[in-house]
């Protein structure tokens, strides 16, 4: 079977040809981690974790590396401001690394719960600061950098006239430099277009490694380049990422693996599109997010209910991974009732009766599934082609079809290992089922709790506190109000 994908790079729809026969380097941008969780950090997770699992199951050894951001990336994605993290350290008045470490054990709470399997490696940017600064002192050395005051831009003219700019995003650079506006801390750059590979910390800056340059801490855009090409080398099969990420981030790091390595390290890159709200970006930048555990608790003012997390990846997995999803109540309501049918359909996939012959072509609807995400990983198309099952299964039950006991197997086991093993939709269970009586006794709760801290009644909503806690709930005040987990 020939899987084909849509490489950014290329700007079409090629076949994947591993570098080395049978193995699979996949590189994937993971989330700075300066907050909770929200429904825009599942969709890159949700569609590799899907890429992940099909070139395991088609017999691909694949090692899959997702990045932890915990240090260098300032707000709005710039080489001047605040870190992000030691924004969020400084209003909550802990360490930085404390910000850190709560955000990484609530994204990765929320995935396990969204069946989003763990990657082969995760390194944190911290942990690599080493591997950057060499690779920062190779680009120097290569004359495509130069220190400024005791940091360190990439010279993005002259690469350009080497190699040539914009090749992965399109952007063309005599115009960047146009239409860039003078921004504070840009006269230490030769140029407006060039990025910082590292910076000499402020005083007042928390994250600081001593380097030869500076008391400092590495760019946004090195981290990605030296931990991609530590554990995949310096060529691999895939990188991928959200599609905000594509400029300045992904370009950067095509610059950067060019130069140190003489060539472009990545040989398809891949690109999820973003999650939109009222047509606009989700995200924590823009304020208009919805963290994962509200989607769970139903606690967000936009949210009309709870949802269970194999709602949320469904409702993920119905656009294609390269179209934009927007986000609506109505939309959520309709992917929990799909997806109702098809565990449905699956109960009754179980007691079909067999016949001694078939109206219906098993073999076909197998390659049909096949077909659906060997076509870039095309997941809309593999829901349809359940649905197709979903009529046959029906209308055998109702004894309108015929399937022998052959077809019946069949039918079953590559409906599991599309449904469960490669769409990672968890079967339905008494949880699920039980799920609306829980949420909606648990929001009665918290209206209670918060009715009592209002009037002031501090043993009553500790009193409550403490006996969701004994039965293993656990009660998070946050600025958009209390939420629970389990």
């Amino acid at each position: 079977m020939q899987f084909h994908l849509y490489n950014t790079l290329s700007k079409q729809k090629e076949q994947f040809i591993p570098i080395v026969p049978g193995k699979v380097g996949l590189y994937v941008c993971g989330p700075t981690v300066y907050g909770e969780p929200h429904l825009g950090h599942a969709r890159p997770a949700i569609t590799f974790d899907i890429l992940f699992r099909y070139f395991s199951h088609i017999g691909y050894k694949v090692r899959y590396v997702r990045n932890i951001t915990d240090v260098g990336h300032l707000e709005n994605d710039a080489d001047e401001g605040e870190d992000k993290i030691e924004k969020k350290a400084r209003i909550q008045q802990i360490e930085p690394m404390e910000v850190a470490q709560f955000c990484i054990d609530s994204y990765h709470q929320a995935m396990d719960k969204l069946n989003v399997l763990r990657p082969s490696i995760e390194p944190r940017a911290s942990g690599h600061i080493m591997e950057q600064i060499e690779m920062i002192e190779t680009i120097l050395d290569k004359g495509y950098a130069y220190i400024s005051n005791g940091s360190v831009y990439f010279d993005v003219q002259k690469y350009h006239a080497d190699f040539g700019y914009g090749k992965l995003s399109g952007r063309i650079l005599e115009e960047m430099i146009s239409n860039t506006r003078a921004l504070d801390g840009q006269e230490e750059k030769h140029n407006a277009a060039d990025f910082a590979l590292w910076k000499k910390a402020a005083p007042e800056h928390i994250m600081r490694w001593r380097s030869p340059w500076s008391d400092g801490f590495p760019g946004w855009h090195i981290e990605c380049t030296a931990m991609s090409t530590k554990y995949l080398g310096d060529h691999f099969d895939i990188h991928g990422g959200g599609m905000d990420l594509l400029f300045p981030h992904h370009e950067s790091e095509v610059c950067q693996a060019t130069v140190v390595n003489g060539k472009e390290s990545v040989k398809y890159w891949m690109h999820n599109n973003m999650i939109t709200i009222n047509g606009q970006k989700m995200g924590k930048s823009l304020g208009n997010f919805i963290t994962l555990n509200q989607f769970f608790a139903g606690t967000h003012p936009l949210l009309e209910r709870a949802y269970v997390p194999m709602t949320i990846r469904y409702f993920i997995l119905q656009a294609h991974y390269r179209g934009t999803i927007d986000f609506s109540n109505e939309a959520l309501n309709a992917a929990e009732k799909g997806l109702q049918k098809l565990y449905t359909a699956k109960k009754l996939l179980d007691k079909l009766p067999a016949s001694e012959k078939s109206d219906e072509n098993i073999t076909a609807w197998v390659q049909s599934c096949y077909d659906a995400i060997n076509d870039d990983l095309n997941t809309p198309k593999l829901i349809a082609a359940l649905f197709d099952a979903v009529r046959i299964i029906n209308s055998t039950k109702e004894k309108h079809l015929s399937l022998t006991q052959m077809d019946i197997d069949l039918l079953r086991s590559n409906f599991n290992v599309f449904f469960f093993d490669i769409l990672g939709l968890l079967p339905e269970d008494n949880r699920a089922e039980n799920n609306e009586i829980t949420e909606g006794l648990m929001k009665m709760i918290l209206e209670i709790r918060n009715d009592a801290k209002l009037n002031k009644n501090w043993t009553i909503a500790d009193s409550i506190r403490n006996h969701l806690a004994v039965l293993g709930i656990t009660i998070k005040d946050t600025k958009e109000g209390a939420i629970w987990e389990m």
